[in-house]
């Protein structure tokens, strides 16, 4: 499945707001009310493995939070970048149901950057101690911590 193929795909066109290709890289910008939808219809389609799940903080826009997801079909080599957009307030829902593996990258994004993931089995930090305060990728940490 080449970029233009996968770019024009019909469950794209009908769930995301936008996709773009560049450097035969494609992206799919999900709605969050849209965001396990996406991922549910690219698994389906043999997207199999999630290689990467991670976050940008856009501080200060109002859907601060940007979630990025990397995925591969193992079968046809292709690769699809699915992403989407949200806040504290708001969290997307979690991926963990449609990939196993997404547990821990969410958990991950949880620890650095405070996303919660709705629906999430065990959303608890994993690299820093549990009495740690805030959560230190955003961009609002204070670079010497709270003091």
């Amino acid at each position: 499945m080449n970029a233009e193929t996968l770019a024009a795909h019909p469950a794209l066109q009908r769930l995301v707001e936008s996709v773009t290709t560049d450097r035969n890289e494609v992206t799919a910008a999900a709605l969050r009310q849209n965001w396990r939808a996406v991922a549910e219809a690219m698994r389906q389609e043999g997207f199999d493995q999630l290689c990467d799940l991670t976050c940008v903080d856009w501080f200060p826009a109002e859907d601060r939070f940007q979630i990025v997801a990397q995925l591969h079909n193992t079968q046809t080599h292709a690769w699809l970048r699915i992403q989407t957009r949200c806040s504290a307030e708001a969290p997307a829902e979690t991926l963990s149901t449609v990939w196993p593996a997404a547990n821990w990258f969410e958990r991950e994004v949880f620890d650095l950057f405070g996303v919660r993931f709705a629906g999430h089995p065990n959303l608890t930090r994993m690299l820093l101690p549990d009495a740690w305060e805030g959560h230190p990728l955003r961009k609002d940490y204070p670079v010497e911590g709270y003091r």
